[in-house]
């Protein structure tokens, strides 16, 4: 007998396939979640960033120039008489003092005129006294109406003429002392004498003064330099202000330094000042003065140049890495009371001890970002580290 059972194997494959389904439409659910929940987005931390405040302290103003220098004095030694050159008496660049014999030149011919014209002025005074001695019998003779007044006309004569001799004598025997002087050449000044440029026993001073060689003086020394237009007017109008004369700036000093010298190690003071500008170039010529007792510079050095003209008692200054730059100029990223950065339009001063003086633009109590400038953009908030600017050793120098 044949029953009929209402579960039968089909319904019951069919009851299987929709639980299977339902359970993993279920767990595909449940992983969904789960995966949303790992995806959420999380804001990354603010950027950790180096911030400064502005270095404070006092400066100075220096105008800064390029120039020369030159020797103080420079002459050529010449022979000024004629003859043979008979012996040099120094060593080619050698420093010698003022005085020193340097050249002889045949001196034997100009003694002998020296002493011939010595030997006229002598005989020219015993006229003299002969004729004044003859002048004063005549007068009394013709007091005594002895001899005619022709006579004593005569012998005044004779005297003014032995007197004029006389004169004519000795200005001869100068003549003579200083031609004689001339055949010993001698250095006009301390300095250094270049190479002797002729040879013993060549015959000079022929035509024309011949030049035997150059004496040259060390110390000091001039630098030469020029200012340009705008520099000169920022020096009137500090001077206006301080209340200084044209005979004032030229006690202003002056710093020096060679090309392979770190600063300016060599000092003096401002000597000349030209009284106009030259409306080529835009520039006013300057000259200081330089000690050179040791005889490091020598003339014809190229030499950094400044000037300093002003102190400023509270100036800013930061890095020099930390400036940026685009078409509007240079700018500082400052740091506001959000943390969020902004970026800061300044103007800039020198360098000073190997930071940057701001001009304008930045306030004391600003915050600056000093490093990791590419990891941060203006409008972005960051996590101000807090740090302080490394002064640089200072030096006068």
């Amino acid at each position: 007998m044949t029953s009929s059972n209402p579960a039968s194997p089909a319904r019951r494959n069919g009851a299987w396939r929709q639980a299977g389904r339902t359970l993993a439409a279920v767990a595909a659910m449940v992983a969904l979640a789960g995966c949303e929940d790992k995806n959420t987005f999380v804001a990354p931390p603010p950027p950790k960033v180096d911030v400064a405040t502005p270095v404070q302290r006092a400066v100075t103003r220096y105008i800064e120039a390029t120039g020369n220098t030159a020797p103080v004095k420079s002459v050529d030694l010449v022979a000024r008489v004629q003859g043979f050159l008979q012996s040099i008496d120094y060593q080619d660049g050698s420093f010698v003092k003022q005085g020193t014999q340097l050249f002889t030149i045949e001196p034997e011919t100009y003694k002998l005129k020296l002493e011939q014209a010595q030997a006229a002025e002598a005989g020219a005074q015993a006229s003299v006294r002969q004729t004044e001695a003859d002048y004063k019998r005549q007068a009394d003779l013709v007091q005594r109406q002895a001899v005619s007044q022709a006579t004593l006309d005569t012998s005044t004569s004779n005297r003014d003429n032995a007197q004029a001799n006389l004169q004519q004598a000795q200005a001869n025997t100068k003549l003579a002392e200083v031609n004689y002087g001339y055949t010993k050449v001698t250095a006009p000044f301390d300095g250094i004498v270049s190479a002797h440029m002729v040879s013993i026993g060549e015959l000079v001073g022929v035509s024309s003064p011949t030049q035997l060689a150059t004496i040259v003086a060390m110390d000091p020394i001039y630098v030469n330099f020029t200012v340009n237009e705008q520099d000169v007017l920022r020096i009137r109008a500090e001077a206006t202000r301080r209340g200084l004369t044209p005979a004032n700036l030229k006690q202003f000093p002056i710093q020096i330094g060679l090309q392979t010298e770190t600063g300016y190690p060599h000092e003096g003071h401002l000597d000349y000042v030209a009284p106009t500008l030259n409306q080529s170039t835009g520039t006013l010529a300057v000259r200081g003065l330089i000690p050179n007792d040791k005889r490091v510079l020598l003339p014809g050095y190229f030499v950094r140049v400044r000037v300093p003209f002003d102190q400023e008692k509270s100036a800013l200054l930061v890095p020099d890495t930390a400036l940026g730059s685009d078409q509007g100029g240079r700018y500082l990223l400052v740091v506001n009371g959000d943390n969020v950065v902004e970026q800061r339009k300044v103007q800039i001063g020198p360098v000073d001890n190997g930071l940057r003086v701001i001009e304008d633009g930045l306030k004391p109590e600003d915050r600056v970002v000093i490093a990791g400038l590419l990891r941060v953009i203006p409008g972005q908030k960051i996590d101000p580290q807090v740090t302080k600017i490394e002064q640089p050793q200072a030096s006068n120098k």
